[in-house]
Formats: structure tokens, C-alpha cells, sequence
């Protein structure tokens, strides 16, 4: 009898042991299964900032993540069953060039989650789209650039005139008119979402026409206005550091907001077919407007004023960036 009540405290010792490791125990078996598939590098920025976020969840111990890069488009839906057939809980990707097979691959595996880069809607039961909804920071580093020509001589180098882009352009191009009525603006459109030596001749070609402030929508913008000592406004990733006197700010894209959030739902069973584009806000911290570093003390100190006041301004829901999807036009004379 002793013996037995010796077990049995034993046994409940050990429940309570095992009752309180419990956490990490769930934590480990819930560690869900993510696969990315994008048809760019990782290094290009868009997609550069979604793999940053996923490794940072990786890093935590939250996910096992796997990711292929440059997939043709042609290739792209085989990918994507491959990753579902692997036992991936959530496929993250971009489907601007692809949305048919993307959610024709959604419609055929609905308990899977798919969480895609879409110019469309979401679509029931388990595809949600995102964007890089970061017009707010382009907004202000607008207000920034038209405080730093002193040609009045804008360009603008984009990959392709579709919304995500058009959106950002036109808010950097009305906050540059704010604080600087007089700008003009010269721009090209690459036709590529990665394609540098491409971006960066467009940009000499706008320089030798006496622009001396360029928006860097794409990579290889900045290294053009490096070459011919001209200043430079980034997009998505900030690099002043690669280009300390050439890059004066930079509207920055944070994922991590709707990554998280995304995870959050597929955890608690409560993933649903939604727009996660508002998590790219600045209100989300999904956007920002980076540091001026360098330029912290060459921007006019009037215009640094200005900007801040504006910023606050939105961030408290005061004032609204307008979203504005069409193709922006060239003003240059």
C-alpha cells in the first residue's frame, strides 16, 4: 500500500513536471510548416522584405520555413501543389503575373492557407492577399525630395505601371509638390521587377537631362545617382548605409506586422480568406519613414519640420495619403 501511494506520488510529480513544460512542449508540436515561392530573388526588395519576415519567424522558432526563388511564372503552380502535397500549412507568395493558377491551386487544397501578393480580392475560404501599402512613408519622402532639388527637376525609374506601383509614385509625387510647387517629373517604367544595369541606364538618361534628384522605385537607381553625384530617394529597403551621401530617405515596407498576424491566425484556427493590406500602414508599423542619418543636418531644417507635423498628422488619423492606382504622368516640359 505504501508502495503504491509512493508510485502515485511519483506519477503526479511528474505530471506536474510535464504540466509545466506544457508551453514549449505545444510550442514545438505547433510549429507550423511555411513555404514561400516567388518568381523574383530574394534579393530584389518586395520580395526581399516578405523572406526577411519569414526568417525572423524562423529565427524564433515559430515556423519551418522553405522558399524557392526566380520561379517562371510558367512554373508556378506546380510549385506551389508541390509545397501544399509537402504538408505546408501556409503558402506566402506573390500572384500578380499568376492570380488564376494561384487560386486555382487555393480551390483545390481549402484547408491549406495561401496568403498572396494580389492585385484582387480575397477569396473564400482560405486565400488572403497583402500588398506593400506603404503610401504613407512615400508621402513624406516626397516632401522630402521637393525640399532637395534645386533643379526643380525630378525622375522617377518604376518596374511596371501596375497599382502597387502607381500608388506609391503618385504619393511621392504629391508630397514633393507640397512642399515644393514647382517640381517637375520625368518617368520611366523598366518593364522588369528586377533588372538593375536596365534601371540604372534609364536614370543616366533622365540625369543627362538635367534631373538632379532621383525617386528609386527600383534597385540600380541609386547607383547611377552615386555615379554622377546626385541624390537619390529609396522605395521598400533602406540602403542609405550601401549609399551615404546619394540616399536622402527612404519610404520603408515592414512585413513582419502581416506576417505575424497571418501566423497568429493559422494558430488559433481562425485563418480566413481577408485583405491583409492594412497591416502595411504606418499606424501597423507595417511602413515607416526611415532615419535621414546622413542627411539629418542637409535637409532644410523647414522641410525636416514640415515632415514631422505631416507624419504625426497621419499617424494620429488626421491626415489621409490618398491611394491613387492610376499611371502617373510625366510633368518635365
Amino acid at each position: 500500500m505504501h508502495q503504491r501511494r509512493h508510485l502515485l506520488t511519483q506519477s503526479t510529480a511528474l505530471a506536474i513536471a510535464l504540466a509545466a513544460g506544457l508551453p514549449s512542449m505545444a510550442w514545438a508540436q505547433a510549429k507550423l510548416k511555411v513555404a514561400a515561392v516567388y518568381t523574383v530573388p530574394f534579393e530584389q526588395q518586395w520580395v526581399g522584405r516578405i523572406h526577411k519576415a519569414l526568417k525572423a519567424a524562423e529565427a524564433r522558432g515559430e515556423i519551418e520555413y522553405k522558399a524557392t526563388e526566380n520561379v517562371a511564372n510558367a512554373d508556378y503552380e506546380r510549385v506551389m501543389r508541390e509545397y501544399v502535397n509537402g504538408g505546408n500549412q501556409l503558402i506566402v507568395g506573390e500572384a500578380f503575373a499568376v492570380e488564376a493558377a494561384a487560386r486555382r491551386v487555393a480551390r483545390d487544397f481549402p484547408k491549406t492557407m495561401f496568403l498572396m501578393g494580389s492585385s484582387g480580392k480575397p477569396q473564400a475560404p482560405n486565400f488572403s492577399v497583402f500588398d506593400n501599402y506603404i503610401q504613407e512613408p512615400a508621402y513624406l519622402s516626397g516632401m522630402v525630395a521637393g525640399g532637395m532639388t534645386k533643379s526643380n527637376k525630378i525622375g522617377m525609374v518604376g518596374g511596371n505601371p501596375i497599382p502597387e506601383v502607381n500608388r506609391l509614385m503618385n504619393a511621392f509625387m504629391a508630397g514633393a509638390r507640397e512642399t515644393n510647387p514647382q517640381v517637375e517629373f520625368t518617368i520611366t517604367f523598366i518593364n522588369s521587377w528586377f533588372d538593375p544595369p536596365k534601371a540604372k541606364e534609364a536614370a543616366f538618361a533622365m540625369i543627362d537631362k538635367g534631373v538632379d534628384l532621383l525617386y528609386a522605385e527600383r534597385f540600380g537607381v541609386s547607383d547611377a545617382a552615386k555615379e554622377r553625384g546626385k541624390l537619390a530617394i529609396g522605395n521598400v529597403v533602406d540602403t542609405q548605409a550601401q549609399y551615404p551621401d546619394t540616399v536622402v530617405a527612404t519610404a520603408v515596407w515592414n512585413m513582419e506586422p502581416t506576417i505575424d498576424e497571418a501566423l497568429r491566425q493559422v494558430k488559433a484556427g481562425q485563418y480566413k480568406a481577408d485583405d491583409f493590406g492594412k497591416f502595411s500602414h504606418m499606424q501597423y508599423k507595417g511602413s515607416e519613414l526611415a532615419p535621414l542619418g546622413t542627411f539629418e543636418k542637409k535637409v532644410p531644417a523647414d522641410i525636416v519640420a514640415k515632415v514631422r507635423a505631416r507624419q504625426a498628422e497621419i499617424l494620429a488619423g488626421k491626415f489621409a495619403v490618398k491611394v491613387d492606382d492610376t499611371q502617373p504622368k510625366p510633368t518635365a516640359k
